[in-house]
Protein backbone atom coordinates (compact mmCIF):
# COMPACT_ATOMS: atom_id res chain seq x y z
CA UNK A 1 0.00 0.00 0.00
CA UNK A 2 1.07 3.56 -0.66
CA UNK A 3 0.15 6.45 1.62
CA UNK A 4 0.04 10.03 0.35
CA UNK A 5 2.93 11.82 2.12
CA UNK A 6 0.77 14.78 3.11
CA UNK A 7 -1.44 12.44 5.11
CA UNK A 8 1.48 11.41 7.31
CA UNK A 9 2.48 14.87 8.53
CA UNK A 10 2.18 14.83 12.32
CA UNK A 11 4.33 17.81 13.34
CA UNK A 12 6.91 15.75 15.21
CA UNK A 13 8.45 12.87 13.29
CA UNK A 14 7.11 14.06 9.92
CA UNK A 15 6.94 17.80 9.30
CA UNK A 16 6.46 20.18 6.42
CA UNK A 17 9.55 22.35 5.93
CA UNK A 18 9.07 26.00 5.11
CA UNK A 19 11.04 26.74 1.96
CA UNK A 20 10.32 30.48 1.92
CA UNK A 21 14.00 31.32 2.49
CA UNK A 22 14.95 29.46 -0.71
CA UNK A 23 15.05 31.08 -4.13
CA UNK A 24 14.32 27.86 -5.94
CA UNK A 25 12.92 24.46 -5.05
CA UNK A 26 13.24 21.53 -7.42
CA UNK A 27 11.23 18.34 -7.42
CA UNK A 28 12.35 15.31 -9.36
CA UNK A 29 9.80 12.84 -10.67
CA UNK A 30 11.05 9.64 -12.21
CA UNK A 31 8.88 8.02 -14.83
CA UNK A 32 9.39 4.40 -15.80
CA UNK A 33 7.65 2.39 -18.50
CA UNK A 34 5.61 0.80 -15.71
CA UNK A 35 4.64 2.69 -12.57
CA UNK A 36 6.55 1.28 -9.61
CA UNK A 37 8.16 2.01 -6.26
CA UNK A 38 11.86 2.86 -5.87
CA UNK A 39 14.04 3.82 -2.92
CA UNK A 40 15.11 7.46 -2.54
CA UNK A 41 17.64 7.86 0.27
CA UNK A 42 16.28 4.67 1.86
CA UNK A 43 12.60 5.65 1.73
CA UNK A 44 10.24 3.84 -0.64
CA UNK A 45 8.73 6.36 -3.10
CA UNK A 46 6.45 5.88 -6.05
CA UNK A 47 7.51 6.82 -9.54
CA UNK A 48 5.59 9.34 -11.63
CA UNK A 49 2.11 8.06 -12.40
CA UNK A 50 0.64 10.94 -14.41
CA UNK A 51 2.23 14.08 -15.80
CA UNK A 52 0.69 17.28 -14.46
CA UNK A 53 -0.34 19.39 -17.44
CA UNK A 54 0.15 22.52 -15.30
CA UNK A 55 3.82 21.72 -14.67
CA UNK A 56 6.26 24.39 -15.82
CA UNK A 57 8.02 21.96 -18.18
CA UNK A 58 4.94 20.13 -19.50
CA UNK A 59 5.39 21.40 -23.10
CA UNK A 60 9.02 20.24 -23.07
CA UNK A 61 7.98 16.86 -21.67
CA UNK A 62 5.30 16.47 -24.36
CA UNK A 63 7.78 17.35 -27.14
CA UNK A 64 10.35 14.89 -25.84
CA UNK A 65 8.13 11.93 -24.92
CA UNK A 66 4.83 12.55 -26.69
CA UNK A 67 1.37 11.96 -25.23
CA UNK A 68 0.70 9.01 -22.98
CA UNK A 69 -0.07 5.88 -24.97
CA UNK A 70 -1.88 4.04 -22.19
CA UNK A 71 -3.61 4.88 -18.94
CA UNK A 72 -1.13 4.49 -16.10
CA UNK A 73 -2.25 2.26 -13.28
CA UNK A 74 -1.02 2.47 -9.68
CA UNK A 75 1.41 -0.24 -8.62
CA UNK A 76 -0.27 -0.54 -5.20
CA UNK A 77 -3.47 0.72 -3.56
CA UNK A 78 -3.17 4.37 -2.50
CA UNK A 79 -4.41 5.17 1.00
CA UNK A 80 -5.42 8.75 1.71
CA UNK A 81 -8.15 10.62 3.43
CA UNK A 82 -8.46 13.38 0.91
CA UNK A 83 -8.72 17.02 1.68
CA UNK A 84 -9.37 18.94 4.90
CA UNK A 85 -12.82 17.41 5.47
CA UNK A 86 -11.41 13.89 5.14
CA UNK A 87 -8.60 14.75 7.54
CA UNK A 88 -11.10 16.00 10.13
CA UNK A 89 -13.18 12.83 9.74
CA UNK A 90 -10.02 10.75 10.15
CA UNK A 91 -9.08 12.54 13.39
CA UNK A 92 -12.64 12.07 14.66
CA UNK A 93 -12.48 8.31 13.92
CA UNK A 94 -9.20 8.14 15.85
CA UNK A 95 -10.61 10.14 18.79
CA UNK A 96 -13.60 7.80 19.27
CA UNK A 97 -11.63 4.61 18.56
CA UNK A 98 -11.20 3.63 22.24
CA UNK A 99 -14.99 3.20 22.42
CA UNK A 100 -16.00 2.57 18.81
CA UNK A 101 -13.18 1.75 16.40
CA UNK A 102 -14.14 2.77 12.86
CA UNK A 103 -10.61 3.74 11.81
CA UNK A 104 -9.44 3.04 8.30
CA UNK A 105 -5.96 1.75 7.48
CA UNK A 106 -4.60 5.25 6.82
CA UNK A 107 -5.95 6.40 10.22
CA UNK A 108 -4.17 3.54 12.00
CA UNK A 109 -0.89 4.29 10.20
CA UNK A 110 -1.11 7.96 11.18
CA UNK A 111 -1.99 7.05 14.78
CA UNK A 112 1.06 4.77 15.03
CA UNK A 113 3.31 7.51 13.65
CA UNK A 114 1.82 9.99 16.13
CA UNK A 115 2.43 7.58 19.02
CA UNK A 116 6.01 7.04 17.85
CA UNK A 117 6.55 10.82 17.65
CA UNK A 118 5.19 11.30 21.18
CA UNK A 119 7.44 8.51 22.49
CA UNK A 120 10.50 10.11 20.84
CA UNK A 121 9.60 13.51 22.30
CA UNK A 122 9.21 12.08 25.81
CA UNK A 123 12.48 10.19 25.47
CA UNK A 124 14.35 13.33 24.38
CA UNK A 125 12.84 15.32 27.29
CA UNK A 126 13.82 12.56 29.70
CA UNK A 127 17.42 12.57 28.44
CA UNK A 128 17.85 16.33 28.74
Amino acid sequence: MLVAAGNLINGSTITRNDASELDELEFFHIELQVHDVLYAEGAPCETLLNVDENAANFAEYLRQYGPATAEATPCAPLLRYGYRRGEIKSCFRSAISPWYDRRQTVDIIRDKLDAHGIALLRESEHLS
